[in-house]
């Protein structure tokens, strides 16, 4: 995996955190939901580079 890819998903991850945190604080469930959302789409396209890390 290049590290422009793990940067992105890394920053993907933390705005999901942003967001899902923000969401709570103000009792929005949608940004709750959709920062969750974000950290879920980072979480799959790490596992997916690491498969295919491991077939180099």
């Amino acid at each position: 995996m290049g590290l422009d890819d793990k940067i992105k998903n890394a920053a993907q991850d933390v705005a999901g955190k942003a967001k899902e945190a923000t969401g709570k604080s103000t009792d929005n469930e949608r940004l709750e939901a959709e920062g969750h959302k974000d950290q879920t789409a980072a979480n799959v396209k790490q596992a997916g580079e690491n498969v295919k890390d491991a077939f180099k």
